[in-house]
């Protein structure tokens, strides 16, 4: 896909729900973002580490594109690159349309593999009241859709700017619809 490009990159050490923006994140594979809260083999939100601390951790790095943020703001929302917890905040490609196993090369070196949907939960609310439901919405058939952004896990580490170009790699085989992790 061309023209699609990484606007912002954000990371916290500590467990908020916003991120602070960077100049630029270091990716390490099989981990996430280098300093990040959530980096680690196995999960790191949480509530999932109370429920099985050994569970894999499919949500190393976090994607939003910021098309979101431009419908968030036709809703009377502001919302700037970070605040919803990203990592990563693209421009120019589809994220919520791409199956499960998509892989993204984010500039020169780095690849994510995307694992799944995020789920909104509680805290989007107590950033802005009403976001949550904002982000949530309905196809045609009823079917609920997520659209705070994409999990992925790193397969090939690197550092990831501001600028940087985005190659999207479509799976082989059969594709799967993207479902929350």
């Amino acid at each position: 896909m061309s023209g699609a490009t990484v606007i912002a990159v954000a990371l916290d050490g500590g467990h908020r729900f916003s991120k602070k923006p960077a100049f630029e994140i270091r990716l390490l594979t099989g981990l996430g973002v280098a300093g990040d809260a959530h980096m680690g083999e196995t999960v790191k939100h949480r509530s999932r580490v109370a429920k099985d601390p050994t569970q894999p951790n499919l949500r190393q790095v976090h994607l939003i594109q910021a098309e979101l943020f431009d419908e968030l703001a036709t809703k009377g929302f502001q919302v700037q690159p970070g605040e919803m917890g990203e990592n990563v905040t693209t421009r120019g490609t589809d994220l919520l349309a791409l199956p499960e196993g998509t892989r993204l090369q984010l500039g020169p070196e780095a690849e994510v593999e995307i694992t799944g949907l995020r789920n909104p939960c509680i805290q989007i609310d107590r950033f802005q009241q009403g976001l949550m439901q904002a982000v949530l919405d309905r196809d045609a058939a009823g079917n609920l859709l997520r659209k705070a952004g994409v999990m992925a896990v790193v397969i090939r580490g690197g550092d990831v700017r501001p600028g940087d170009g985005i190659l999207t790699t479509l799976p082989t085989g059969p594709h799967r619809a993207l479902a929350p992790v």
